[in-house]
Order: C-alpha cells, then structure tokens, then sequence
C-alpha cells in the first residue's frame, strides 16, 4: 500500500472532520444558547473521533498484512516448493514478491513464478482498495455520528483534554513496557548463561577466553574483571580530559565571555556532539594514535597506538559538549540575587565563581558529569577502532585493552549460536552495563537531592 496515499487520505478525512466539527457548533452558538466549549474544542473531537477508526483499520493491515501476503503467496506455489520448507522456500517467496513488485529477479523466471507474481500483485491492488475503502468508509460513519452528538451544552473540551491524557499515559505505557522489555530480555538471556558459567567465575574471573565453539559448559573462560577494568580506565580517562576542559569552558561562557563571543563559541563546540562516534574512531586510529606513539618514543616510553590511552582521550574530546553546554545551562540559571550579593559584599568575581556559583549550581553540574560518564562507559564505536581489542587486566593506559562494548559487539559478530554460552554472554555483558549506569542515576539522584536541600 502506497504510504503517500495513506497520509493523504487520513489528512483529508482530519481535515474534513475538524472542518465539520468547527462549523457546526459555530452555527450552534447564539446569544440565548452558549456553547460549554470553544468551536476549536469541537472541531477537536470530531476529528479525533473520525480519524480513530481509519488508525485503527490502518493498523490491522500493517500488523496483519504481512502474513497474509505470504499465506496468499503460499497458496499459489506449487506443492513441492512449499514442502521444501527452509531456505529455498523463502527464496521462491521473495522471488514472487519481487516479481509482483516489478522489479524483476535474477535468472530465468518459472512459469509458476510468473503466475504467482501476478495473481500476487492482483491480491495487494485488491487488498489496498479494500482497505482503504473500508477506512473511508469506517470514518465517514463515524463523522456521522460524532457531528450528531455535537449540542451547544456538549463538553468537548472535557472529552478532548481527556483523550490526550489518555493518549499521554499510552504514549508513557509504551516507554516504560519497552524498558520493561529490554530489562526483561537481558535477565532472561543471562540466566540462561549462567547454565553454563558460575557467577562467581564470570564476576570475579580475571581471564577472557571465550573459545567460540558450543561445546557446552567448559568451552570457554568468561571472566569480567578485564573488561570491566578496561571499561573503567578509558571511561576514566575521558572524564580526566573531558571535565575540566568542559567546566572551565562553561564558567567562561556563563560567566566571562562576551555575547558576541559566547553566540560563536559555544555552536562551535556543540559541532562536537554532531560528529558520528566512527568518525571520532577513525581519528582516534589514524591521527592521534601515531601521533601519541610518535611523543612516546621521543620521551623513552612505550605507547601503543591502539591503547586506552587514545581510546580515553579522543572520547573526552567527544563528551566536552555534553559537560560544557549543560553545565553552561546550569551556571546560567544561578539566581542573579546571590552574584549580586556576593559582589555586594566585596568578593571578587573569581571568589564569587568558586564561594557561590559552583556549589548552586554543583546539582546540575554533577548531572552532567554522571550523564558524560554513562555515555563513556557505553561508547563502542571509538574503543573498537582504538582501544586494541586485548582482554588483559593491565594497568598500563598505553597498552591495548577491550571494553564490555566492544566485547558484545565480537560475541554477537558473525554467524553463532545463540544457545551458546558465546553468545548468551553477550546478554550477561548488557546488563552488567545497565546495572552500572542505573548507580550511576543513583548516585546523581543522592546528590542533587542532598545539594538542593542546602540551597533552596
């Protein structure tokens, strides 16, 4: 079904519907009999109450129209290709479905690929208009009803704010029961993977050997503490160049900075969070990692230039726009009382930053620091360029390392079995990284409530 065509239909019929709704209670309202609702409110919920069952039509067609394509499909093949089941069956479907579509296929085609196409195509002509025309005329009946209710004492806004809220609390049910969902998956997928392997060896093992096979239980070592380690270090190490270099430039811009200079400064840093991560990796792979091995072999110290080292700081370099915008949002929403008063007093303005400004607004500044660190910690793109991909617990940050990201991105790389302890521990990395980052919001949550206390 064509979508352009959809959408037009439905703007016709909202259109139509308000247009309806509105006029009529305009033509309702007279100075003896006073509409309970503005003719806007109206127009509103006739055209809520129109649009609804097209949506509805709509939605049944695309959840269901899949599967009877593919029944009509079937039902058109020759027995013997549909009771090969398996790969070649869905080659002869998407074949059909090509022809059908117009853009032919590769090879010679059958003459009962040929017919199945066609009748195919005849199928979604038919099955289109049917659905359309059933949407159509689904909305025009209940346009026909909803104009009938429409009466000078009718409480259209009541019902449309009422809708909304509905509307709302779906579009919150949605959010929650998708976080519910992945949450859910995770746990599920890991304790199948903890068939296989103990805890405790996966929790406090300090060796990573996997062994891509499905031998079972013993085929592998799964030990967390490399990764968990070399997660910590570079998210460590981009904190190390990403805080400072962001909050001082968000006390120059709050604070310092001219608003000729801070209107060209600060979209010029914010660049920075519109730059894919694989091209921060590619960077981090061809510049500054020779360029740090280079400055390593001219002071005696061996750099690898696929380190956590690079890794570290070409992601501070990316997170400075998340510290710096939100901390300059923050610094700037100190009440301009306290500066004033702090400068009344006698303080310089330097003192005034330090005594008054930082600790007001040190909530939202830890906000935006634990914010940067969780998107450290889940970055992969730039630590699978750059990091080396070594599994070791070493403390060196010029050697090459791996992360639980890059770990879960080899784990579900290739063709695997995922009933396999290979990759079922994948599912066991992805929720040591979201228990991580939910003490993450926790600890944020400690400390804004305690810090606010103190300045409200």
């Amino acid at each position: 079904m064509n979508s352009w065509m959809v959408a037009l239909l439905l703007l016709a019929v909202l259109s139509l519907a308000y247009q309806q709704g509105w006029s009529l209670s305009r033509r309702l309202a007279t100075p003896e009999g006073r509409l309970h609702s503005r003719p806007a409110y109206h127009g509103s919920l006739v055209a809520i109450w129109t649009i609804a069952p097209a949506l509805v039509i709509f939605g049944l067609w695309a959840l269901f129209g899949t599967s009877a394509s593919r029944a009509f499909i079937l039902a058109n093949l020759p027995a013997e290709i549909v009771d090969t089941g398996g790969a070649a069956l869905q080659s002869a479907i998407q074949r059909v479905r090509a022809i059908a579509s117009g853009f032919g296929v590769a090879g010679e085609v059958q003459p009962y690929e040929a017919a199945a196409g066609e009748a195919l195509r005849r199928f979604q002509l038919i099955a289109s208009a049917t659905v359309l025309a059933a949407a159509a005329a689904f909305a025009g009946v209940s346009l026909y009803f909803a104009r009938r209710r429409i009466a000078t004492r009718l409480r259209a806004r009541n019902e449309v704010e009422r809708l909304v809220r509905y509307l709302l609390l779906a579009c919150s049910g949605v959010a929650i029961l998708t976080t519910l969902g992945i949450v859910l998956s995770l746990v599920f997928e890991a304790a199948r993977f903890f068939t296989f392997v103990s805890p405790i060896d996966f929790f406090f093992g300090t060796v990573w050997n996997p062994r891509f096979s499905t031998t079972g239980a013993g085929s592998g070592q799964y030990g967390l503490l490399p990764l968990l380690w070399g997660t910590v270090m570079v998210a460590g190490i981009a904190m190390f160049v990403a805080l400072p270099i962001g909050l001082m430039t968000a006390i120059y811009l709050s604070q310092y900075a001219k608003p000729r200079v801070r209107s060209i400064v600060k979209p010029m840093i914010e660049i920075l969070a519109g730059i894919p991560t694989i091209v921060y990796g590619f960077f981090a792979l061809v510049t500054v990692g020779p360029a740090l091995s280079a400055f390593g072999a001219s002071i005696g110290v061996d750099i690898r230039a696929t380190s956590a080292l690079t890794a570290g700081i070409v992601m501070g370099i990316m997170i400075i726009p998340f510290i710096s915008s939100l901390s300059d949002d923050i610094l700037r929403q100190v009440p301009r009382a306290m500066i004033d008063g702090s400068i009344g007093l006698g303080a310089t303005q330097s003192e005034t930053i330090k005594r008054v400004v930082l600790p007001a607004a040190l909530p939202g500044i830890v906000g935006a620091f634990l914010l940067a660190v969780s998107r450290a910690i889940g970055e992969t793109m730039i630590v699978v360029l750059a990091a080396g991909n070594s599994p070791f617990l070493r403390a060196n940050p010029g050697e090459p390392i791996s992360t639980v990201t890059v770990t879960i991105v080899n784990q579900l790389t290739g063709d695997q079995d995922f009933a396999s302890p290979q990759s079922l521990v994948a599912f066991a990395l992805g929720l040591t990284l979201f228990v991580m980052t939910l003490f993450l919001n926790m600890a944020a949550l400690y400390i804004v409530r305690r810090f606010r206390e103190q300045y409200e």
